[in-house]
């Protein structure tokens, strides 16, 4: 692949298309290109990619250590990718990542990025989409910043687990779920509102999967608040949207979107191997 680098928005705030690059080998000043890209779009397409998972492992360094995640087993040759599949006989069940959320906010240390590479996709359907909580913060009033800025939440991974609603939910018998892990199910707090570590922006930090509650409140005083900030974060004018394509590699940044897989594609195999960057304890207002 021929290195000669080229980035294209998708929308006017979030993510962009990244051509012109072959990551395996791409020399360190066009990394570091790519790096201030990802910062400045948060969601990264990389068509034409499709790297073996040794490659992709290899790429995922590139951006930061990589994180062996709980709760999910890995592929049984690489335990730090997971295989996120969904067979054709699997349906009217749920799909890994089904619900709008953030990767993981349940750790002390959250994720910093993931990414995913397509290897079997079906022949429509299976879209993956992002919303901005930059924009989702910027566009609320100065008196609900105000309110929300010195708050923190309670994230656990228990027990609404990885998969959305409910730790009993039907999902794919091809994930491979544990429970009873410590390191997931124990309650962590993180503030409502964190600053960017690069970008230095403040973005919303709660999703409907691992958010519980706000601190020293009850789940019932959190939830019409909660509830509002969940239909807020994911407003159409926030989100960009991929329809996925073979060899397809996407990065997106944690700390300042959230992500939906649309589940419509049952009767149909969908495969992608995902990798997780490790993050570090987010910071506050």
């Amino acid at each position: 692949m021929r290195n000669d680098l080229h980035i294209r928005p998708i929308t006017p705030h979030l993510g962009a298309e990244v051509t012109g690059i072959d990551l395996r080998a791409a020399p360190e000043a066009m990394m570091d290109t790519v790096r201030t890209a990802f910062a400045d779009h948060s969601v990264l397409f990389f068509p034409g990619q499709k790297l073996s998972p040794d490659e992709l492992l290899h790429v995922t360094g590139r951006f930061g250590e990589v994180l062996l995640v709980p709760y999910v087993k890995g592929m049984d040759s690489h335990p730090d990718i997971i295989a996120v599949l969904k067979e054709a006989d699997e349906k009217r069940i749920s799909t890994f990542g089904g619900t709008w959320h953030t990767d993981f906010s349940f750790l002390p240390e959250p994720p910093d990025a993931t990414l995913l590479q397509a290897v079997e996709l079906p022949p429509v359907g299976g879209d993956t989409i992002w919303a901005n909580q930059y924009l989702a913060y910027d566009s609320l009033s100065a008196g609900m910043q105000k309110l929300l800025d010195p708050l923190h939440a309670v994230h656990t991974g228990w027990p609404h687990g990885t998969m959305g609603p409910g730790p009993d939910a039907a999902v794919s018998k091809s994930i491979k779920m544990t429970r009873n892990d410590p390191s997931a199910d124990r309650e962590v707090l993180h503030p409502v509102v964190r600053i960017h570590p690069v970008t230095g922006r403040k973005a919303l930090f709660v999703n409907p999967v691992y958010t519980q509650r706000f601190a020293e409140m009850s789940a019932a005083e959190s939830k019409p608040l909660l509830d509002f900030l969940h239909m807020h974060c994911t407003r159409p004018e926030f989100q960009c949207r991929l329809t996925w394509r073979d060899g397809m590699l996407v990065m997106w940044d944690n700390r300042s979107t959230m992500h939906l897989a649309i589940n419509d594609y049952d009767g149909h195999r969908r495969l992608l191997h995902r990798t997780t960057v490790k993050g570090a304890v987010p910071v506050g207002v």
